[in-house]
């Protein structure tokens, strides 16, 4: 797995950060959301940096209001374009104690969100925060 804990943050050419309600919904406009901005950045709906974006953001925010959600707390979606030609995603929720699950049990119903992630991110990982934890991909843009 290409995980990591943290990693060094170059300051972004372009960003975007908006707070959703930790519900399916928030997860659906957040994919949304992400698609309309990077076509808004030249990476239009039907590209592949425009797809690979949407489907990590529907996966880490699916985890984000599945399994990081806490009652009147909201998640954040962070988007960040780096000077080296990559797509930084930042999904937060107000949940630190819960650690990262990967599938175990062939038949088991959860757990393969972050092989998906793991197989679509050039790299992914956790950061801790004051509140709760933030997980991330990067991803190619050219």
């Amino acid at each position: 797995m290409n995980a990591e804990i943290s990693t060094p943050l170059t300051a972004p050419t372009a960003e975007l950060t908006q707070r959703l309600s930790a519900t399916p919904r928030g997860a659906r406009l957040a994919r949304r959301l992400t698609a309309q901005q990077l076509a808004a950045w030249g990476h239009p709906h039907d590209t592949d940096v425009n797809d690979t974006a949407r489907h990590l953001v529907a996966e880490l925010a699916a985890n984000a209001v599945t399994h990081g959600r806490v009652p009147g707390r909201d998640f954040e979606l962070r988007l960040l374009l780096l000077p080296e030609g990559t797509l930084r995603i930042e999904v937060s929720d107000p949940r630190a104690d819960r650690q990262l699950r990967f599938v175990n049990e062939p038949d088991g119903e959860g757990g393969r969100g972050l092989l998906l992630v793991t197989l679509l991110a050039r790299t992914w990982g956790v950061s801790e925060r004051t509140v709760g934890k933030t997980v991330w991909a990067e991803i190619a843009l050219r």
